[in-house]
């Protein structure tokens, strides 16, 4: 049954694979949150270098770009902190070095929620296969929330464990949740319009594509706009 959720935790971190992938999926939630005294930190596991089709693009300067363009990004957002992990586009695997990394931040900042792509989610229609990178990160986000950040067992090197009480997860297709964002979604198309070598400079395009997008979920819940989500509670 759809239903809003009205989740406002005091501390949230969201891990994506790319960058512009959180503002596509959470950027609305996300600046609520902030805007409601929620401490959140965005982690972004790669540099996004290969996100191009020109094969005489120059992927060291693209990734530069990329990075300057998602810190801006999560300016507009509001959020506390951003971090953003360089792992090579494309490549990212859910492997106990990763999961590590993300253990090791889930202990250090502490958050109530975390936000990720949901890795069950493949096939989208009969025309899109969701990303690798979207999966395996989504993957190794869940496995490192439950149980390895929750039990002192599982990299003990990784600080004093600590147990995520929600997990969202975006970019699914087992909705069960929904964040009314109708007081955000302007925000969340600001922010994305930060990522100009993904979207380019048209801004119209880019508001009408976040509003569409959001007035479609938002009419699953009955408000303007909406993200939709899996809602996990662990505890």
């Amino acid at each position: 049954m759809a239903r809003l959720l009205d989740l406002r935790p005091s501390s949230a971190l969201a891990v994506y694979a790319h960058p512009d992938d959180l503002e596509i999926s959470c950027g609305g939630t996300l600046s609520l949150w902030s805007a409601s005294g929620c401490s959140v930190h965005v982690v972004v596991c790669t540099r996004g270098e290969k996100g191009s089709a020109d094969p005489e693009e120059d992927t060291a300067a693209l990734a530069r770009s990329r990075a300057m363009e998602a810190r801006a990004a999560a300016e507009v957002l509001g959020v506390k902190g951003f971090e953003q992990l360089g792992y090579d586009d494309g490549t990212v695997e859910n492997d106990v070095h990763l999961r590590g990394r993300l253990v090791g931040l889930v202990r250090r900042l502490r958050p109530e929620c975390v936000v990720t792509s949901d890795p069950t989610a493949t096939f989208f229609g009969s025309s899109y296969v969701n990303h690798h990178d979207h999966r395996e990160v989504g993957w190794a986000t869940l496995d490192a929330c439950a149980p390895a950040a929750a039990s002192p067992l599982y990299f003990p090197e990784a600080g004093p464990a600590h147990g995520v009480a929600t997990l969202l997860l975006s970019g699914t297709l087992e909705a069960d949740a929904w964040v009314d964002i109708s007081d955000t979604v302007e925000r969340k198309a600001e922010a994305l319009r930060c990522h100009r070598t993904q979207l380019g400079t048209e801004e119209r395009w880019v508001d009408e594509l976040v509003r569409r997008r959001a007035a479609e979920e938002g009419d699953k819940v009955g408000v303007r706009y909406a993200e939709g989500y899996r809602c996990i509670r662990l505890h």
